[in-house]
């Protein structure tokens, strides 16, 4: 029996045929017309849908730039199943470059929405059941929030099984054991058996090579895993696993100096920056509380008592993981120069 078309919204997409599809939203003030684009692939062959969406906080671009070269991609050859990318979720904080939308709601907390809700609601209700609901699995790609910047990493819930299995795939340096929020994407869909899986890489409103490249390889290499794509050859490292993280915060107020960067190893008791006094009275020490790695850091200098400066996850083989990254910050030109002519 032939495969039949892939129905979302008021549009049906043929098998082989890619269709940017528009899904009707609320307007702006000026009764500017808003929509939830959706770059739908569906494949000649029977196979799992997938939907790896962006911009759930606006402010955060890395994944859009991730879905940016996955859709200019030649590796983006899908032969089974469906994709289902949505680079841009929430529109209206990528124009405002906010992490929020205009009724200062975060979107990742509003789920599942109601057609009649906040803004916010109405949007979470339109994603969950036009592109969540209609998939098997899904890829949700951000980074830290501004000021802070993020190891490379997935987050996901070690015990859901096929989550899990998911994270190995992606091939991340570091996968961090993380119980979803309430009202959440992930915990949302995990409710209605959509496993997913988080990829955190870089800083709000910035985009780094490094975050870029890692997600755009894990992307892929998720889509092999489900038999998409064709598999892409040559040995991956495993990914660490870290069952539980912390963050050191400012004992002080101050200006911040660090000592570690993301993906360096630290020891319990390592001295890994200062807070100093403006006027040059004063300066406390920023302690490792465990040993680990670096996944998060805080990037501003002037910070308050309290704040977040670094995230620190436990794994068993930090230093060799530290080395790791180490290696792909450096591997990185020559990898991109390998890749150029099937992924731009």
């Amino acid at each position: 029996m032939a495969r039949g078309a892939f129905t979302i919204g008021e549009d049906e997409v043929a098998p082989g045929e890619r269709r940017l599809i528009s899904l009707p939203m609320s307007a702006l003030a000026n009764r500017t017309p808003m929509a939830l684009p959706v770059s739908v692939i569906h494949g000649k062959r029977d196979g799992p849908t997938l939907f790896v969406s962006a911009a759930l906080h606006g402010d955060e671009l890395t994944g859009v730039a991730i879905c940016r070269r996955l859709l200019a991609s030649k590796a983006l050859a899908v032969t089974r199943g469906t994709l289902l990318m949505v680079p841009i979720v929430n529109a209206f904080g990528f124009i405002g470059h906010s992490r929020y939308l205009p009724d200062r709601r975060d979107l990742n907390r509003s789920f599942p929405g109601s057609p009649k809700g906040s803004l916010a609601a109405q949007l979470a209700y339109i994603f969950l059941n036009e592109v969540v609901a209609r998939s098997d699995c899904g890829i949700d790609l951000h980074s830290a929030a501004i000021h802070r910047c993020n190891l490379p990493q997935i987050r996901v819930d070690s015990h859901d099984e096929e989550a899990l299995r998911l994270a190995q795939a992606f091939g991340a340096p570091i996968i961090v054991h993380s119980t979803p929020h309430e009202s959440s994407l992930r915990r949302t869909a995990h409710e209605k058996g959509v496993p997913v899986i988080v990829y955190e890489g870089g800083e709000g409103l910035r985009v780094d090579e490094l975050s870029v490249s890692v997600g755009v390889r894990g992307v892929l290499h998720v889509m092999g895993h489900l038999g998409m794509i064709r598999k892409r050859g040559g040995k991956r490292r495993a990914p660490a696993l870290s069952t539980s993280s912390r963050w050191v915060r400012a004992e002080e107020s101050g200006i911040f100096r660090p000592f570690k960067g993301i993906g360096d190893h630290v020891d319990a008791g390592e001295r890994i920056g200062v807070v100093a006094d403006p006027y040059g009275e004063s300066e406390t020490d920023v302690v490792a509380s465990l040993a680990g790695i670096v996944i998060g850091r805080a990037n501003i200098p002037a910070v308050n008592q309290g704040d977040a400066l670094f995230h620190i996850a436990r794994v068993e083989n930090a230093p060799q993981l530290g080395a790791h990254y180490e290696r792909l910050n450096r591997e990185l030109d020559t990898e991109r120069l390998l890749d150029e002519d099937e992924i731009r």
